[in-house]
């Protein structure tokens, strides 16, 4: 699941906005700071500030208690916010798992050159040679590519992989052929793997995701990703029990 957020405007208040205290477990959610901050706490005892260039990966597994609320700072000023945050599924041997918090800072993160006026940080995964500072559990990578206007860039993905390229905002030609513009754009690629070619005819901001397949079946509801329904079942019990803690 990819879910993006913004951009938005919000106006400077007294009271931060966000998403209160909720449930996970059976996955993975990684949130990508691009404007904005988000303050995060969890029922691990974890807490951070994720700004611009940040990127927060919490591991659910086994189940966690957490709130995403707006910064005291950006809540106090206002401006504009913008974020993605994705699901990453974990097989089944790993859904019980101990919770896991990664903060990892833009600073963190390496820059790939893929052309002219085209790069990528390097979250997960490799790129030519260069591998990202989050811990994962299955192969996957994770690019935040960043075009300028004539900007053109190239970069591989490895065979055996769902892959993915998520236009968020710009306009970009993939490959000499398939345009995407606007805002939210997605567009699947071959799991053969394959070499991408970017042209932007504007700035541009996108994703190139990819992931090797678990190949288990999915069970899901609300913020519960499983493989049965009966795990589900009880995910729900746990949560209402009190079983995965509080924030």
């Amino acid at each position: 699941m990819l879910d993006y957020a913004g951009p938005a405007h919000f106006k400077p208040a007294t009271r931060p906005r966000g998403v209160e205290e909720h449930p996970h477990r059976g996955f993975e959610t990684v949130t990508i700071s691009y404007q904005g901050s988000l303050d995060h706490r969890d029922s691990g005892g974890n807490a951070g500030t994720i700004n611009p260039g940040d990127v927060q990966w919490m591991t659910a597994a086994s189940g966690v208690v957490h709130e995403e609320m707006h910064g005291k700072e950006f809540t106090r000023k206002g401006g504009d916010f913008e974020m993605v945050q994705l699901w990453v599924n974990l097989p089944a041997a790993q859904k019980m798992s101990k919770p896991r918090y990664q903060g990892i800072v833009n600073a963190q993160i390496p820059r790939v050159e893929l052309g002219n006026g085209a790069y990528a940080r390097v979250i997960a995964g490799e790129l030519k040679g260069i591998k990202g500072p989050a811990t994962t559990f299955t192969r996957v990578n994770v690019f935040d590519v960043r075009l300028d206007p004539g900007g053109r860039g190239e970069l591989s993905l490895p065979a055996g992989q769902n892959s993915a390229i998520v236009l968020l905002r710009g306009n970009v030609v993939v490959n000499g052929a398939s345009a995407l513009r606007g805002e939210a754009q997605i567009a699947p690629l071959s799991s053969l793997g394959e070499s991408i070619e970017l042209a932007a005819k504007e700035p541009s901001l996108l994703l190139v995701l990819s992931g090797e397949p678990i190949n288990e079946p999915v069970a899901s509801y609300g913020p519960f990703v499983m493989n049965t329904e009966a795990e589900l079942r009880q995910a729900f019990e746990d949560y209402r029990a009190g079983r995965m803690g509080h924030v």
